[in-house]
């Protein structure tokens, strides 16, 4: 077991966006708390401390937090994406460890310039910065190493190596305080990505054909109103729904286990044809759902081709050769409609009109028109 294990790939940009909303939240707070404690900071400075100490660093720190206050400020109820969290958590990262940097060499020149008496202070004011800016920044574990070995690290071998008890006592209060703020803050993380894993997973399977392994219903047509919503003037994509024939009588002869054995090469076959082009979903029974992608190099006109082709070889199963036919329905936006209810229903329209002419029958509009109002719902 690593000390450090890595955030699982999938849910690396989960991540990102839950340790960006956190900053969004206790940024702001951290660095106006920072910059209100500098009155006091100069106050208290040493007074055999050189004046670039006493005063230069204090107010460089002052004038950093009141910048990066406003900064974040602006940020607080924006809307990230995970390019845009990865660069505040960079930010965040070498940002506070600047100024780790600053408020240490302030606090180990003071304490170090400091009568014997008063020098406890300074640890107690460094040891307050230190954890409050760990705790905003728990989430990221470089910013929380980085910033307890600077923040606390010189002042605590200090305090260590004086020869004086009280010195010991507190260099000794601080170092196990950090170890002990480190293993909680590592321990969260493994909370936190154990909790993002679980919600990955509860999102999967509210999204996941539990039979196939394919997109269901709901997830089909989120996807397609994200590409609605998103779509360009001059973007087009197709929809395609897709039901098979004959597939009933599978059921009657081999069983169930083997229809959903079949149903699943249906659905591989239907993924292996789309590649990145597309969506496959199925909906439920032995209909699918493929959504041809904005630049899918599957032509409109040769989606119906493209598909039904590579479910014509026969299905090796369970030492049965069977055969199994389908049929297609295809809409295309924005010319056969605007809406993914449109669509839909052009799509299903033609389904039945290719079902219908396959049977020599004329569609059945009882069944058209129950589709359209289960789809609307």
């Amino acid at each position: 077991m690593t000390a450090f294990p890595p955030i699982p790939d999938v849910i690396q940009d989960d991540f990102k966006l839950l340790r960006a909303a956190r900053l969004q939240s206790q940024i702001p707070l951290l660095y106006l708390t920072l910059f209100l404690t500098i009155p006091t900071t100069i106050y208290g400075s040493s007074e055999g401390a050189p004046s670039i100490v006493r005063l230069g660093l204090p107010l460089v720190m002052g004038v950093a937090c009141l910048f990066r206050f406003f900064s974040w400020m602006k940020k607080r109820n924006m809307a990230v994406d995970v390019a845009t969290a990865g660069r505040m958590i960079s930010a965040a990262t070498w940002v506070s460890s600047t100024l780790a940097i600053l408020c240490s060499a302030w606090c180990v020149v003071s304490w170090w310039s400091a009568p014997a008496e008063t020098r406890i202070y300074y640890p107690m004011i460094m040891a307050m910065g230190s954890l409050a800016t760990v705790y905003c920044l728990s989430t990221i574990r470089a910013a929380t190493i980085i910033n307890l070995a600077i923040g606390l690290l010189p002042i605590s071998l200090l305090l260590l190596f004086t020869g004086n008890r009280m010195d010991l006592a507190a260099g000794t209060s601080l170092t196990v305080a950090s170890a002990f703020l480190l293993r909680m803050i590592f321990q969260q993380h493994g909370q936190l990505v154990d909790l993002l894993l679980l919600q990955r997973q509860m999102r999967d399977l509210a999204n996941t054909d539990p039979l196939t392994g394919l997109a269901n219903r709901r997830a089909f047509d989120e996807r397609l109103a994200c590409e609605i919503a998103h779509a360009r003037p001059d973007t087009s994509f197709s929809i395609a729904l897709l039901d098979l024939d004959g597939f009933k009588p599978v059921n009657d002869r081999y069983g169930h286990a083997m229809g959903d054995r079949l149903l699943c090469e249906v659905g591989n076959r239907l993924q292996k044809a789309c590649g990145d082009n597309g969506v496959v979903a199925r909906l439920g029974g032995d209909e699918f759902a493929i959504l041809l992608l904005p630049g899918s190099t599957i032509a409109p006109r040769n989606v119906a081709d493209h598909l039904l082709s590579v479910l014509v070889p026969p299905y090796q199963l369970a030492n049965h050769v069977i055969r199994v036919g389908a049929s297609i329905g295809i809409a295309n936006w924005p010319a056969d409609g605007a809406t993914a209810e449109a669509l839909l229903e052009i799509a299903d329209h033609s389904l039945y009109a290719a079902k219908a002419e396959l049977a020599g029958n004329e569609p059945r509009a009882d069944k058209t028109v129950r589709f359209g109002r289960e789809r609307a719902a």
